[in-house]
């Protein structure tokens, strides 16, 4: 029995991401465990898709029973989020304002006008670019730009950032631990382990709690792309908490249920080191399955860093979770310029 049966959820994907072998890559690293990919980067049509519409998909049904007529939501200047918002705004007949800070640290003479904000200003979003810098809380600024839409006579509905604060932004990736699950049966056998990024938290939160079920919450290793480990921490507990009490889980989450390596994250969120870099390089040569400098550059590197360092047992089966976030690149062409 599902633990998302009571909850209303509005069809903005395609249906179960496909999990694909990895197996050149298996072979690069020592061949000592498999990796397979979950692609929830290839989940729909909506704007080249991403993890952030497993979340919409429980958020939109009470945007539209709240009567708004605007989504308004923030995340930084080459957000995923801000993209998703503005591509379900637009299939569903909304506006979309939009606040893009200025996260990054990252001046890329392109970096403010391709990729994700390119494709966010190209559906209809008003997307306002602002001097603020990183923060993964709830912001002044997503606050204010709520208030103008009130105030323009606008009916808004506030998402914060990567939908994660939001008392219904876990029960996407719930749904995501269900879906592995039943695909696992249809392989005939069950992952170690699962690789995520997490920044915000409720990609990770929503998975501990659908992992839980099974007891591999623990399982389930968060690779830290935000630079900041304790506000991270403390708000994927939060929100796998709170999680846990909507769905009716009737079990605890607890803190040895929440694993978050923050090894990889440096120098900065959205800065990509050199293992970065190689780490992209690395996924896209040995098996053209593309990531970004900003989350799942930072999970693959985790990714290959722990295999390489024997984290995980010998004949272990890896489910990496790809999340989406390619059009990023374009924002870092000068480092990509010869590959």
């Amino acid at each position: 029995m599902s633990l998302l049966q009571d909850f209303e959820r509005y069809p903005l994907t395609f249906g179960p991401t496909p999990i694909e072998p990895l197996p050149r890559l298996s072979e690069t690293l020592g061949g000592a465990v498999e990796i397979y990919a979950k692609r929830e980067d290839c989940n729909s049509g909506l704007a080249l898709g991403g993890n952030k519409l497993r979340k919409l998909e429980y958020i939109v049904p009470d945007a539209l029973a709240a009567g708004a007529d605007t989504l308004v939501s923030i995340g930084g200047v080459q957000s995923n989020h801000t993209r998703m918002v503005a591509a379900v705004a637009a299939k569903i007949g909304m506006k979309c304002r939009l606040v893009q800070e200025s996260w990054v640290p990252h001046e890329d003479a392109v970096y403010d006008r391709v990729g994700n904000i390119l494709l966010t200003r190209l559906m209809g979003a008003d997307s306002r670019i602002v001097a603020d810098g990183f923060d993964i809380g709830i912001r002044r600024s997503w606050e204010e730009a709520i208030r103008e839409v009130e105030e323009s006579g606008g009916v808004p509905y506030g998402i914060p950032a990567g939908a994660s604060m939001h008392p219904l932004g876990g029960l996407g990736y719930v749904g995501f631990a269900e879906e592995v699950r039943a695909q696992e049966a249809e392989l005939g056998f069950t992952f170690d382990y699962v690789v995520v990024c997490v920044v915000t938290g409720s990609t990770q939160g929503g998975m501990i709690v659908g992992f839980k079920v099974d007891g591999r919450a623990s399982r389930v290793i968060g690779i830290d792309a935000s630079g900041t480990l304790e506000k991270t921490r403390a708000q994927v507990m939060e929100i796998a908490r709170n999680t846990a009490r909507l769905v009716e889980l009737g079990d605890e989450i607890g803190e040895d249920d929440v694993h978050i390596n923050p090894d990889y994250a440096y120098p900065a969120y959205g800065v990509p080191s050199n293992e970065t870099n190689e780490a992209i390089r690395l996924a896209a040569r040995t098996e053209a399955m593309i990531t970004d400098p900003v989350y799942e550059g930072k999970s693959m590197q985790g990714m290959i860093d722990l295999i390489r360092r024997g984290f995980f047992a010998p004949g272990s089966k890896i489910l990496y979770a790809h999340l989406g976030g390619a059009p990023a690149l374009n924002g870092y062409s000068y480092i990509y310029r010869n590959g």
